[in-house]
């Protein structure tokens, strides 16, 4: 039987913004995170605020060799974070980077070598500078692909020979449902057009294909690809108006992709620009530059939803940024998440059989309200056999999808340390395989503890799967 391939790479993510904490340590200037204290449906302030769990988080900034230690335990082969770009261009708009934020990146990526864990890095993870934001309505500037070019190649320089694994923009398709905090676009959300929504993913989608294209110039042998939120779309029945709902939700998602794989705007969706009176500004180089398509496609994955044109059947329902209707064969998480693993490797076969590009996912897992106990030899603990059985059921979807020809480089559980949530800002909606002690009102050690799930996911990867 099929098993997963030698060299794959089992490990874990996180981001920067939602566990490194030191916010205003070292030179690093504010982020939108820091001025988003209640997470994406929240209100921004106008400044960083005490209920701001992210500013501290889990104090990763001055935990990290512990925590990678633990990881090492784990027997991680990759371990996926971000690079807090406002840590190295403060503003965003400089000319020269702050050295001490560089440096920090020098000193966790070569944690991560001793261990022999390779990093993935995402460039840019919900962590848009604050001043970029403020001073031009973030990625609706074109200005904002100069400054992206800058950061990328000042990281691309400096860390050519320790990361060979690289994203450009995380869960990129979420600048059309949360332009804040994905895109740093200033102006309320209920003030921007399709328009300008779809100008801004443009500068984007240059930007990211503008940075494959320097990636490769100046690390031939790295790796980069891109990242989508993975929403895998059902017809709620089998009415040929719900499947035909369910292919334009669907290409909600799939253009980001097919953009990032093909190297040109579909032609549905230049249909739709036109349906729409939308009219992007395109520069005459941006063709070129777009045709500097991705080595390998990432994406996170969830939960599924349903589409349907009978919306008085379904009950709707959603995940981080996906919506649509449940599914009347799946249960839910606490959160209301939807559990479809078998939706993963459906997901992983139509991705494969689309772009005949390796795949990578990235983020997977179950947020759960944990309990942390005392064993009888004294020992503290989170028995947590529920994401135990979530990751399993998941994972053996992933080998499934490997034995139907999906070629996959690798899996890594969200939140594999426990960290602030990116949906509620909150601590106790926990993913991790490492307890942090914690609290939603700020309180805690901010000790680590070893999960149950930790010993397990420890002899997947030593097993490399076969005792899942």
């Amino acid at each position: 039987m099929k098993t997963f391939p030698e060299n794959f790479l089992w490990g874990g993510a996180v981001s920067a913004n939602q566990c490194e904490g030191a916010y205003n340590e070292d030179g690093k200037g504010l982020s939108v995170q820091d001025v988003l204290p209640h997470g994406l449906r929240g209100e921004r302030t106008e400044g960083p605020t005490a209920d701001n769990l992210k500013l501290e988080a889990i104090d990763f900034y001055h935990n990290y060799k512990e925590d990678i230690r633990l990881f090492a335990e784990m027997g991680f082969k990759v371990f996926r974070t971000s690079i807090a770009w406002s840590r190295i261009f403060p503003e965003g708009d400089e000319e020269t980077p702050n050295e001490k934020g560089l440096e920090f990146y020098d000193r966790l990526f070569d944690e991560c070598l001793k261990y022999g864990i390779e990093p993935l890095v995402t460039i840019s993870h919900y962590e848009t500078p604050l001043g970029l934001a403020e001073k031009y309505d973030g990625w609706r500037s074109r200005k904002l692909i100069g400054f992206f070019e800058r950061y990328c190649r000042t990281v691309f320089t400096r860390y050519k020979d320790k990361v060979k694994y690289w994203l450009t923009f995380n869960e990129i398709n979420s600048l059309l449902h949360a332009p804040f905090m994905s895109g740093g676009i200033k102006t309320p959300a209920e003030q921007l057009t399709e328009q300008d929504l779809y100008q801004a993913m443009h500068h984007e989608l240059v930007a990211s294909a503008m940075a494959v294209k320097l990636g490769h110039e100046l690390m031939p042998s790295a790796k980069i690809g891109c990242m989508i939120l993975g929403i895998t779309v059902y017809p709620l029945t089998p009415d040929p108006d719900d499947m035909i709902a369910t292919m334009e939700k669907d290409r909600e998602t799939l253009l980001f992709a097919d953009i990032h794989a093909r190297g040109t705007y579909p032609k549905y969706l230049l249909n739709y620009f036109e349906d729409h009176k939308i009219e992007i500004c395109m520069e005459p180089e941006d063709g070129e530059i777009l045709k500097n398509t991705v080595d390998f496609i990432s994406f996170s994955y969830y939960s599924s939803v349903c589409a349907t044109t009978h919306t008085e059947l379904g009950e709707p329902t959603g995940g981080n940024l996906s919506r649509g209707y449940k599914n009347p064969y799946l249960k839910a998480t606490a959160w209301g998440w939807q559990i479809d693993p078998k939706g993963l490797r459906y997901t992983l076969n139509r991705l494969y059989d689309r772009y005949q590009l390796p795949l990578f996912i990235v983020e997977n897992g179950i947020g759960a309200e944990d309990q942390l106990v005392t064993l009888e030899n004294g020992e503290k603990t989170v028995l947590d056999d529920y994401r135990i059985d979530y990751l399993r059921q998941h994972l053996i979807q992933v080998r499934e999808a490997i034995r139907d020809g999906v070629e996959i480089m690798g899996y890594t559980s969200w939140g594999c340390i426990d960290l602030v949530s990116a949906s509620t800002a909150e601590m106790r909606k926990r993913y991790g395989y490492i307890y942090v002690d914690r609290g939603d009102d700020g309180t805690g050690s901010l000790r680590r503890y070893r999960k149950k799930s930790f010993w397990w996911y420890r002899d997947i990867i030593e097993s490399n799967g076969v005792n899942l």
